[in-house]
């Protein structure tokens, strides 16, 4: 009977040592940089630096032209307001055929001022 455990003891260990040898030589093609996914995931990460470093140049870049979109929209804003107050004034020139109308403006003189209170 000892013998009969020892034997099954024996074949246990040989067969735990096939087991583990076949699982190092798939660890060691699974790990390989140039076939196995080792090197999938260096390629991998080399690609998630190129992308970081592109998303931040994109953000610098976005930033950047914000700001010079704010700039024109302000400098737009500020011809708008400046071209609707010629439009107003527009309406006070008189039509083509009627005489122009003078307006005399007199300055008050201190005299005139004083005389007036």
């Amino acid at each position: 009977m000892q013998f009969l455990a020892e034997i099954t003891s024996g074949l246990a260990a040989m067969a735990a040592a096939i087991y583990c040898f076949v699982l190092a030589r798939r660890l060691k093609r699974f790990n390989q940089l140039e076939t196995g996914m080792g090197g999938a995931i260096a390629v991998l990460s080399a690609q998630v630096d190129d992308m970081t470093r592109a998303l931040e140049r994109a953000q610098a870049t976005a930033g950047t032209s914000e700001r010079q979109l704010r700039a024109l929209t302000e400098r737009a804003e500020a011809g708008a307001e400046k071209l609707e107050l010629l439009l107003a004034s527009l309406h006070d020139l008189p039509e083509d055929g009627e005489p122009r109308r003078r307006v005399l403006r007199r300055r008050h003189r201190e005299t005139d001022m004083e005389a007036a209170q």
